[in-house]
């Protein structure tokens, strides 16, 4: 049976839990060979022989992606281990610390630029050379519907999801010509481990009444938006913003 990836390798970070993890076990279910990489070597490892007992092609390389070097290492080990670079999906990301701007610890501030926003950059640094050598690629960066509004006490996650979307356009520009697709998806708050675990059940409610379907989403239903970016069915589509967000940007 064909899929949509055949002979295709992606790579996805962050993929050893949540969106993630559902975003690399659907592009497997569909034919690409994945690299998971993540700083949860356990994790990355679960996520791995979920795809191999259900017959898919995957491998773990840890990464740091605010590291450049754990970059460069990342896209080498697609290359070198499973024949190159098509699909890459820059997903790695923290909230960070909840403060007002005028308190934001500096700290919390160069650490949440440096993987959410540095990070992005310095994956694609690496992914799109590898992908022109490859004739051509998509890019999928998972920002937030916080890429698009504010959100109060989360100045640096916000300012980190705007600059990943102006990046993606950037970028999208500059290498539409040479057939490498660069879009961002803007996930509204989604139902993962970390969410249940960083928030109350009344937190939690309340979060659920901001979207127009009063619920959180499923990191399944980001998988699925990904997984059609990265296929040939969205061939004239990038540089674009696509929400799946349940309705929270409607308001």
């Amino acid at each position: 049976m064909t899929t949509l990836f055949d002979n295709k390798v992606a790579l996805v970070t962050g993929a050893g839990s949540g969106i993630g993890r559902d975003i690399a076990f659907q592009l497997a279910r569909e034919g690409a060979r994945v690299v998971v990489s993540d700083i949860n070597d356990a994790g990355g490892a679960e996520t791995v022989a979920h795809i191999r007992e259900r017959g898919g092609t995957a491998v773990y390389q840890r990464a740091d992606t605010s590291k450049p070097g754990d970059n460069e290492a990342l896209v080498a080990a697609a290359i070198e281990q499973l024949g190159g670079l098509h699909i890459a999906v820059n997903n790695a990301g923290i909230g960070g610390p909840q403060a007002p701007a005028g308190e934001y610890p500096i700290d919390g501030w160069d650490k949440v630029i440096a993987i959410n926003l540095s990070g992005v950059f310095y994956g694609m640094r690496y992914q799109l050379p590898a992908m022109l050598r490859a004739g051509g690629g998509s890019i999928i960066n998972i920002a937030s519907v916080l890429g698009q509004v504010g959100f109060r006490n989360s100045a640096a996650y916000v300012a980190a999801k705007h600059g990943v979307v102006g990046l993606t356009r950037a970028a999208a520009l500059e290498y539409g010509p040479q057939k490498v697709r660069v879009n961002a998806v803007g996930p509204g708050f989604i139902r993962t481990p970390l969410v249940e675990k960083s928030l109350s059940p009344e937190a939690l409610r309340a979060l659920e009444g901001q979207h127009a379907m009063n619920r959180l989403g499923e990191s399944t239903e980001v998988a699925e938006l990904v997984t059609w970016l990265a296929s040939d069915r969205a061939s004239f589509v990038t540089g674009g913003y696509y929400a799946v967000d349940g309705g929270y940007l409607a308001q």
